[in-house]
C-alpha cells in the first residue's frame, strides 16, 4: 500500500512538471525564442485560405565565432534568444499557465493529514485515579466543495483566458522584436550603402580636382575652377565622415537589438534587393481580414475580455448557495488502554449567503464594468489593427513607386553627369555645370539607396501588421513581380 502511494505521488509530480495544456495545445511557449501555437478554439476559423501561422521553431545557435558573417535570420535568432523582452514575456506566460493549472484544483477535494502527541499528568481526585498519560492522535481530513452553482467553473475559465492572453502577449513581443531587429539591420545596411555611394562621390570629386588642376596647369582653366573643385572635394569628405559615424552608430543599434554589447564585432552581408516592382497580391480587404484572425495582440485583447466576463460570473456566484462536504477520520491512542480507539466525523452542509452589507452587489457591478471596459479595449485594438494594416499597405505601395521613380532619377542623373563631364573634358563646359551635375547624381544615388531600404522596411511592417511576420524575419505574404495596380 505504501509503495503504491509513493508511486502515485511520483506520477502526479511528473505530470505537474510542465505547464498544463490549453485545449490540447501546450500551456506556454517551449522557449523564450519561439511563439505559442494557439489551439483551434482560440482563434476564429479562416473564411478563406490564408498564410499559415508561425509554429514554434528553434533556430540554430549562432556562436561568437560566426558573428563575423551574420544573415538577417541569424540576427533575428540572436535577438529572440538574448533580448530580455522575450524572456520576460515567456516567464509571464509560464506563470499564467501554472496559475491556470492551480485553478483547476478547485474541482478536487483537499486532503490534509495531522498528528499530535500529548503528555499530561493529572492529580487523583475522588472517583478518578491520578497519573501520567501519553496520547497520540493521527487524523486525516477531507474537504470538498460539492456544488457552488458556477463559481469554480468561472474561476477556471478566467484563469484559462488569462493564460491564453499571456501566451498571445508573448507572441506579440516576439513579432515586435523581429520587426525591431529588421529595422535596425535595414538601417545599418542602408547607411552602409549610403557610405559606399558617398565614396563614389568622393572619387569623382578627386577626379574633378585632378582634371581642374591639370587644366589650370596648361592654361585652359582659371584658379577658380581649382578652388571650386577643391571645395566640392572637401564637402564630399565631410559627408563621408558623417556617414562613417552614422554607420558605427547603426552597427551598435543592431548589436543592442540582438541583445549583445554595442561594441560587438560583426558584419552582415548586403541583403539582395528584391524586384522594385514587387507588390502584395492580396487585396487590402483580405489583408484586413487576415490581420483580424492572426494578430496576437488583438487575440490577447479578446482573451482578456473573455476573462473579464468570467469574473462577472465569479462575482455573481458568491451570492448563490453552495454544498460542502467535510470528513475527518483518526485514531486516538494512549498508554492507557481504555483511552484508545478510532474516531471520525462526517459533515454535509449547505451555505446560503444572506447579507454582506451590499458588498456582493457592488462586486458584481464592478466586475461588469471591468468586463465592459475590456470589451471596449478589444474593439479599440481591432480598430487600431485595421488602421495599421491600412496604413502599411499603402505605405508599401508608395515605397514601391518611390523605388521605380528613384531608379529613373538615378539613370537621368547619371546621363547628365556623363554629358557634363564630357563637355568639361572637351573644354566647352564649365566646372560649375559639372559640379552641379555630380551633386544631383550624389543626391539621386542617396535617394535610390534610401528608397530600396524603405521598401524592405515597409514590406516587413505590413507583414508585422498583418500578423504573418516569420519567426526568422521572412515575410509570409504572397508577392507578385507585376507592377501594383488597383487595391481592390
Amino acid at each position: 500500500m505504501r509503495s503504491s502511494c509513493i508511486l502515485g505521488a511520483a506520477l502526479l509530480a511528473a505530470c505537474a512538471g510542465s505547464p498544463p495544456s490549453i485545449g490540447g495545445a501546450p500551456g506556454a511557449p517551449p522557449q523564450p525564442s519561439t511563439t505559442w501555437a494557439p489551439p483551434k478554439d482560440v482563434l476564429p476559423p479562416a473564411a478563406t485560405p490564408a498564410a499559415p501561422l508561425v509554429a514554434p521553431v528553434a533556430g540554430p545557435t549562432v556562436t561568437p565565432a560566426s558573428l563575423q558573417q551574420l544573415t538577417l535570420a541569424d540576427a533575428v535568432d540572436l535577438a529572440l534568444r538574448n533580448n530580455p523582452a522575450t524572456r520576460i514575456s515567456w516567464a509571464q506566460a509560464r506563470a499564467a499557465a501554472d496559475l491556470y493549472g492551480a485553478s483547476k484544483g478547485a474541482w478536487y477535494p483537499t486532503l490534509d493529514a495531522a498528528a499530535a502527541i500529548t503528555r499530561s499528568k493529572s492529580v487523583a481526585v475522588p472517583g478518578r485515579i491520578g497519573g501520567e498519560r501519553t496520547t497520540y492522535t493521527p487524523s486525516v481530513t477531507l474537504s470538498w466543495l460539492v456544488l457552488d452553482l458556477g463559481g469554480r467553473a468561472a474561476n477556471v475559465d478566467a484563469a484559462r483566458q488569462t493564460a491564453i492572453a499571456a501566451d498571445l502577449s508573448h507572441n506579440s513581443v516576439v513579432q515586435n522584436t523581429i520587426l525591431q531587429v529588421q529595422g535596425a539591420v535595414f538601417t545599418y545596411l542602408g547607411t552602409r550603402a549610403l557610405r559606399d555611394a558617398q565614396k563614389s562621390a568622393l572619387d569623382e570629386a578627386n577626379a574633378n580636382l585632378a582634371a581642374a588642376e591639370e587644366r589650370h596647369r596648361v592654361g585652359l582653366a582659371t584658379i577658380a575652377d581649382v578652388l571650386q573643385a577643391r571645395t566640392a572635394k572637401s564637402q564630399a569628405e565631410l559627408d563621408l565622415e558623417a556617414l562613417q559615424g552614422q554607420l558605427q552608430v547603426s552597427r551598435g543599434g543592431v548589436a543592442v537589438a540582438m541583445g549583445l554589447p554595442a561594441n560587438t564585432a560583426f558584419d552582415i552581408p548586403d541583403v539582395p534587393p528584391a524586384d522594385s516592382t514587387q507588390s502584395v497580391t492580396q487585396s487590402i480587404d483580405s489583408l484586413l481580414a487576415l490581420a483580424v484572425r492572426t494578430r496576437p495582440d488583438l487575440a490577447e485583447a479578446q482573451a482578456q475580455a473573455q476573462a473579464a466576463l468570467a469574473q462577472v460570473r465569479v462575482a455573481r456566484s458568491a451570492g448563490l448557495p453552495s454544498l460542502a462536504l467535510s470528513a475527518t477520520g483518526g485514531y486516538s491512542g494512549s498508554n492507557i488502554p481504555d483511552f484508545s480507539g478510532r474516531t471520525y466525523t462526517l459533515n454535509l452542509g449547505v451555505q446560503i449567503p444572506l447579507f454582506e452589507g451590499f458588498s456582493r452587489l457592488y462586486n458584481t457591478r464592478a466586475a461588469q464594468a471591468q468586463a465592459d471596459a475590456a470589451a471596449a479595449h478589444a474593439e479599440f485594438t481591432r480598430q487600431q489593427v485595421m488602421l495599421q494594416v491600412f496604413s502599411s499597405y499603402y505605405a508599401l505601395q508608395t515605397a514601391a513607386q518611390r523605388v521605380r521613380t528613384s531608379g529613373d532619377l538615378l539613370a537621368s542623373a547619371l546621363q547628365s553627369e556623363q554629358v557634363a563631364r564630357g563637355r568639361y573634358t572637351e573644354g566647352v563646359g564649365s566646372i560649375v555645370d559639372l559640379l552641379l551635375a555630380q551633386s544631383a547624381l550624389a543626391s539621386a544615388r542617396a535617394q535610390a539607396v534610401q528608397s530600396r531600404w524603405q521598401w524592405r522596411q515597409a514590406l516587413a511592417q505590413l507583414a508585422h501588421d498583418a500578423g504573418v511576420l516569420g519567426i526568422h524575419g521572412e515575410t509570409l505574404l504572397p508577392l507578385s513581380s507585376d507592377a501594383p495596380g488597383s487595391d481592390r
